[in-house]
Formats: C-alpha cells, sequence, structure tokens
C-alpha cells in the first residue's frame, strides 16, 4: 500500500509553492481540483498525452508544497486541495495565481 508524504504547510517555504504552480500542467491540475472537491490521480491530468510517470512527478510535487493530499480508495488514489490549509499558511496567493492564469 503506497504511503504518501504530506508535509506541515508551516514547513514549506514560498519558494517551493511557488515553483509547483509555476508549471502550467500543475497549475491546470490545480484548477481541477479547485473546482471539484477530490479527483482521481488520471482524472486530475490536464490532458490525456502526459505518461503516467510525468503525472506521479507532478503530482509529488504538489504534494511536497502542501498543495494537495493523496489518499488511497480501494485501487484508486484520490488526490484533493488543501485550500485551507495553504490559504492559511499564504492567504490570497492561491486565489490571485488561479485568477489570473491563461487559460
Amino acid at each position: 500500500m503506497p504511503r504518501f508524504t504530506h508535509p506541515r504547510l508551516e514547513d514549506v517555504p514560498l519558494e517551493l509553492a511557488l515553483h509547483a504552480l509555476a508549471d502550467p500542467n500543475r497549475l491546470a491540475m490545480v484548477a481541477r481540483l479547485a473546482d471539484t472537491e477530490q479527483l482521481s490521480c488520471t482524472n486530475a491530468a490536464p490532458c490525456d498525452s502526459i505518461p503516467k510517470s510525468t503525472l506521479s512527478n507532478h503530482l509529488k510535487l504538489l504534494r511536497a508544497a502542501g498543495l494537495i493530499e493523496t489518499t488511497q480508495a480501494g485501487r484508486e488514489m484520490i488526490n484533493r486541495l488543501r485550500r485551507k490549509e495553504f490559504e492559511q499558511r499564504f492567504p490570497g496567493l492561491l486565489d490571485a495565481i488561479l485568477a489570473n492564469r491563461l487559460a
């Protein structure tokens, strides 16, 4: 059974959060998660052409930045945006980035 590491947000530096949100694919994944409560790993992908290994790396970076939490539900991995916790750590950052992203 996979075990995922989810950092305490007070340990996440601003640089890591900005790095995670700087990639267009990761930003699209965060935007999809912002529109829904939770998504499986494959449904969180911004497009079908992303290789599984690349998708896994994107999710790992988003977890390391404290943006998402991944849990196992049967055979699926479910991701949710840690919006409330992230907002407490970096007030207004996620909303500003999502509001100004290129669609």
